[in-house]
């Protein structure tokens, strides 16, 4: 990379920091998996505040430790887990865009409430694509900048529009009312799936009455739960496509939910698949925190997913002009 190209220093990468765009799609053919964000609320949010489009490049600071330095004059914004986040040594608040100069250093505490921030500047990071996406998914080496999480001395490039190549003279905040909170018990709506009768109706009514605890065995590819165990009345299947959400049931009873860096085929019973919007909510749980599941009907999924999209459009943008 060229030196006078506008970028960001990786001075500490933190626990876990990953470049994410928007996912990659259509190759799972040739056994790529989406990636991708696992809180799509914040990270879309992040690119609404800073004006960009949402398949721009975004960093996701898991628990968090990341510090950058800046060597371009942009604008930023952090938004997902409560996370705290200086600039210069001066705190600097999330769900808002900020100005950053050459020079600068950008530092991550640790988060106070949820796992997974997410940091990001006018027009994104200029990192390329492989299979159509930089996300990056470390089991298969692939997206970011080494198919790998950030580490110490890499340069992240930042895109400037030729066209305006100033940042924006004002800063743009949700309005607190807005801001999600993070909690450690969460309710997921969940859509049966066609396998649902090779469960019992007494299984099926255990694991919708039941509070299943997260397990250590939880990352991007899946949350692994403990508790009242469902077992399915057949054991042999051929793998077949797995989709993001799905609940799997292995011989064990204990539920696993797959996310984002999940395999691309599977063989084990599902009992159904969780609302994509509630994946946002348990992306930001860990160890320890509780799940409740909820039966909802293909229908009323539907309907939500219609109510969100114009909820969206009301939440508020609070526009100031930098002191």
């Amino acid at each position: 990379m060229n030196a006078l190209m506008p970028h960001f220093i990786v001075e500490r990468p933190g626990v876990l920091s990953l470049i994410q765009d928007a996912g990659r799609f259509g190759q799972t053919h040739l056994g790529l998996t989406q990636g991708g964000p696992a809180d799509r609320f914040s990270f879309n949010w992040c690119h609404n505040l800073l004006g960009n489009a949402h398949t721009c490049s975004a960093i996701e600071v898991v628990i968090g430790g990341l510090k950058l330095i800046s060597q371009s004059h942009t604008i930023g914004c952090v938004t997902g887990a409560e996370t705290p986040v200086t600039v210069n040594g001066k705190a600097t608040p999330m769900w808002h865009t900020f100005e950053i100069n050459i020079g600068d250093v950008i530092e991550f505490g640790f988060a106070t409430q949820g796992l997974r921030s997410y940091f990001s500047v006018c027009g994104g990071f200029d990192i390329a694509p492989e299979f159509g996406s930089c996300s990056t998914v470390v089991r298969e080496k692939i997206g970011g900048l080494s198919g790998d999480a950030l580490k110490q001395g890499d340069q992240l490039p930042v895109i400037v529009d030729t066209d305006n190549p100033m940042p924006q003279s004002e800063i743009n905040a949700i309005a607190p009312e807005f801001i999600p909170r993070f909690e450690s018990s969460v309710t997921l709506r969940v859509v049966l799936g066609y396998q649902h009768d090779w469960f019992s109706d007494l299984d099926i009514r255990r694991f919708f009455s039941s509070r299943y605890e997260i397990s250590s065995q939880f990352d991007r590819m899946g949350y692994r739960l403990q508790g009242t165990k469902i077992t399915a009345n057949k054991t042999q299947m051929l793998s077949e496509g797995i989709t993001l959400g799905a609940i799997q049931i292995p011989a064990d009873g204990q539920p696993i939910i797959l996310l984002n860096d999940r395999q691309t085929i599977g063989g084990y019973p599902k009992i159904g698949s969780v609302l994509s919007l509630d994946l946002d909510k348990l992306s930001q749980c860990k160890q320890g925190d509780y799940v409740h599941f909820e039966a909802i009907s293909i229908e009323q999924a539907h309907n939500i997913l219609h109510i969100d999209q114009h909820q969206q459009s009301l939440i508020q943008i609070v526009k100031k002009a930098y002191k």
